[in-house]
């Protein structure tokens, strides 16, 4: 290394900065064997930037969240107190600040970042553009001099003409910064724009400028030593903005020409040699539709998107500002920069910005805990995050931004995908993100043809169709923790002395067949052949209700898909064969699914057709009720019976509590002309027909409404004994003389209330009944 070389190397290092940038910061630090220290407020008390320091203190009053970062004496004084040699100011903040910069040198402390005076050419947007045009950088039209009023602003902006954009003189990122249109919104806009940027940089000064349409947004990143060596890394395409601050950006741009690229290169470095530049800065520019060029301005600082130029050139532009200020050139180990022909592009990167902000409610920020918090990583994905985890407090006081996800591949194409899968791998809990957004982005044509420019999102409303997210794990997670916590409100006493032996399914082969039943039979034979079958068939005819009344009786309809899934299908390759049908559907089940068990009923019903292909499944309709506690209009019943029949259903038992036939006619209809399932059209018993006592429900009013059932087009007829009031006399006799009054199956339903129905199915059986429903033994009797 050459004697002219002045090397003073760095024990200590302050980061005069917070969050992602800090921690980012601190890395490279680390990497060199430095000792770093870091700042934080009180609301930053949690913050991680301060735990990945060697050292930490805290700046300001517990009062003062924001105020102490931009505290210049209070930073400077710790500074010195605990023997720091350098400070980097990282971005935002003071890191455009020429007094900070200058106060650093007064007091022996070398600032990380160019020269005080070269800052006060670049830094100030005013000064930078008398630079430019010294420098032959083409420029837009205004933004001389500052508009120190509202009214002077009104006059230079008459002198360009509208469009005008309002920009504050000092700092960026878009803040401070307001387009106006039209005369009569000028002094509301440029007020707005002044007080911004009075609180943004301590500056409220802000000069006008031409309004330039559909512009692409470039920025060329520059990088000099102190010995006058100077290269541009080349350029970002950072034309995806929203309210003039960058959301994603892509390097190198993608459609420019290389000509264009060749004069942004030469315009630059040629602005950067003017000012005497050292360490990293960004020259940022407009190409209108043509490749007219214009300057914009320089941020003499790093830049929240320089990660995807270090992706694309392999340097590390943080580390490489610490050695330039320590001396060292761009030659030197550790910058490896030999010359400009020594830097290459390799492949492309994209940078999105997760922030916690709305996009569906116009970007606003949104605040709170971190209930949930899981990254993303693989091939090609860097992430450069603040203080992003499970518990952490999302401060109303600073930037949204959370993380940034820079991916990098060969081409745009396969890069947009891989950033699209490391989106979707996030889970952020707590407050709103823009991930949804990001992701429509990401897959959009315009963007991927790198076509976008700065009007993308405003002309692209399509973004913001965001789809809704059921954010189930958390949902659990707070159920669970509930539970633990406050007990399950639905289980009001545990006796741990109470053991329950393990339900186990018997087992079987993965290859072995389902046994043909009942459901072939009726795909075969039509639903009235197959009614006539079962009528003359000689054997009874089972249907087991454990699936769906079984347990409604007797457990509030509480046994979940899950319950049923674990036998279903074990019990349809051993038993399927053996039934007429399984009642799994219908009744209180759909209702309790919803309400209680948060399950969704028809994929319930799916999920058994699939596990039982060989039986015949039935449900409970409610006639005009359907699975509802109110009469639905015929059209809704009809489609109701329609999805129902092609979701799995193939016999209806349809009834009405008080025998009105009218209210069944519907579902009877749609079952026979709209389907190929069974209508079981239901006659529900009460009363006593032995009683001759008791004549309003009588053995012929039970007759003559059977033979209507009938006429109505009934497949089967159910008797349906919900109140098990039916006794064995009174079963011999109805069915003998159904049998006799009409041409249908007999069904007979009965409950045990009473104790005697197994008398009551035994006598059915003896008198000719053709099917009984039953149930597993621990629900039945």
């Amino acid at each position: 290394m050459s004697k002219k070389h002045t090397i003073k190397p760095f024990k200590k290092i302050l980061v005069a900065n917070r969050s992602e940038i800090a921690i980012r910061v601190l890395r490279a630090i680390s990497e060199l064997n430095i000792r770093t220290v870091a700042i934080y407020t009180y609301e930053d008390r949690y913050a991680l930037h301060r735990y990945k320091a060697d050292e930490s203190y805290k700046i300001g009053r517990n009062d003062e969240p924001l105020k102490p970062y931009l505290d210049i004496e209070r930073i400077i004084n710790l500074a010195k107190s605990v023997g720091v040699d350098a400070i980097h100011p990282g971005y935002g903040f003071l890191s455009e600040n020429v007094e900070f910069a200058r106060r650093c040198r007064e007091e022996g402390i070398v600032f990380i970042g160019p020269s005080p005076e070269t800052m006060e050419k670049l830094g100030d947007k005013v000064a930078a553009k008398k630079l430019a045009k010294a420098a032959k950088v083409p420029l837009i039209e205004g933004g001389k001099n500052a508009a120190k009023t509202a009214k002077a602003g009104l006059a230079e902006a008459k002198k360009i003409g509208f469009p005008v954009v309002v920009k504050a003189a000092a700092g960026g990122g878009g803040r401070g910064m307001r387009v106006v249109h039209k005369e009569a919104d000028f002094i509301g806009l440029f007020e707005e724009a002044s007080s911004e940027a009075e609180k943004s940089f301590n500056d409220g000064t802000v000069f006008i400028e031409k309004f330039i349409e559909e512009p692409k947004h470039i920025e060329v990143q520059l990088l000099g030593d102190h010995y006058g060596h100077l290269v541009h890394l080349y350029e970002r395409d950072c034309s995806v903005q929203r309210r003039f601050q960058k959301v994603v950006e892509v390097a190198p741009c993608l459609t420019i020409k290389q000509e264009t690229k060749d004069k942004l290169y030469e315009y630059a470095l040629r602005l950067g040699r003017e000012a005497g530049y050292y360490c990293a800065g960004t020259v940022e520019f407009l190409v209108d539709k043509n490749e007219n060029i214009y300057f914009i301005e320089v941020n003499p600082r790093i830049q929240v998107e320089h990660t995807i130029t270090e992706e694309i050139t392999d340097i590390d532009i943080v580390r490489s500002q610490i050695l330039i200020s320590m001396g060292h050139p761009l030659s030197a180990p550790g910058i490896y920069i030999d010359n400009q022909e020594s830097i290459q592009i390799n492949g492309c990167s994209i940078q999105c910005r997760i922030t916690t902000e709305d996009p569906e409610n116009d970007f606003t920020p949104d605040y709170g805990t971190l209930t949930a918090y899981r990254s993303a990583a693989g091939f090609g994905i860097r992430l450069d995050a603040g203080s992003a985890y499970a518990g952490a407090t999302i401060s109303p006081f600073f930037d949204s931004m959370l993380v940034k996800v820079t991916g990098h591949g060969r081409k745009i194409e396969g890069v947009a995908k891989r950033l699209h899968r490391a989106l979707r791998e996030f889970r952020i809990r707590g407050v709103k993100t823009n991930i949804g957004f990001l992701l429509n982005l990401l897959q959009h044509p315009q963007f991927i043809s790198g076509n976008a420019t700065v009007n993308f999102i405003t002309d692209h409303p399509e973004l913001f169709n965001i789809p809704a997210r059921r954010d189930r794990g958390t949902k659990l997670l707070k159920y669970i923790g509930n539970v633990i916590v406050n007990g399950n409100p639905d289980v009001k006493f545990v006796d741990p002395n109470r053991t329950f032996r393990p339900a186990t399914a018997r087992s079987y082969e993965a290859n072995m067949d389902f046994p043909k039943g009942s459901k072939q039979l009726l795909t075969d034979l039509g639903p009235e052949k197959f009614a006539q079958k079962i009528k003359k068939t000689r054997a009874i005819q089972y249907t087991d209700t454990t699936f769906r009344d079984a347990h409604q009786s007797l457990l509030a309809t509480r046994m979940r898909t899950l319950d049923l899934m674990r036998v279903a299908k074990s019990f349809a390759k051993y038993h399927g064969g053996d039934l007429f049908s399984m009642e799994v559907w219908g009744g209180a089940t759909f209702d309790v699914a919803m309400r209680f068990l948060k399950e969704d009923p028809w994929e319930r019903l799916r999920l058994l057709r699939e596990a039982i292909p060989n039986t015949l499944l039935q449900m409970l309709l409610r006639g005009s009720n359907a699975v509802g506690y109110t009469a639905y209009p015929d059209n809704l019943v009809e489609k109701f019976v329609v999805e129902a029949a092609k979701t799995g259903i193939d016999v209806f038992r349809i009834f009405d509590s008080l025998n009105w036939l009218k209210a069944m006619e519907t579902s009877i209809k749609t079952v026979r002309k709209e389907t190929d399932s069974l209508a079981e059209v239901s006659i529900c018993y009460t009363g006593d027909i032995t009683n001759p006592e008791r004549t309003k429900f009588n053995l012929q009013y039970y007759l003559d409404l059977a033979r209507s059932i009938e006429d109505a087009g009934a497949h089967i007829l159910a008797i349906k004994d919900m109140a098990g009031l039916l006794k064995p006399k009174a079963a011999t006799l109805l069915i003998k003389e159904l049998k006799k009054a009409i041409d249908l199956p007999i069904h007979l339903h009965t409950h045990d209330t009473a104790g005697i129905q197994s008398g009551t199915l035994l006598a059915a059986v003896d008198a000719g009944v053709d099917i009984i429903d039953v149930a597993l033994a621990s629900m039945s009797g």
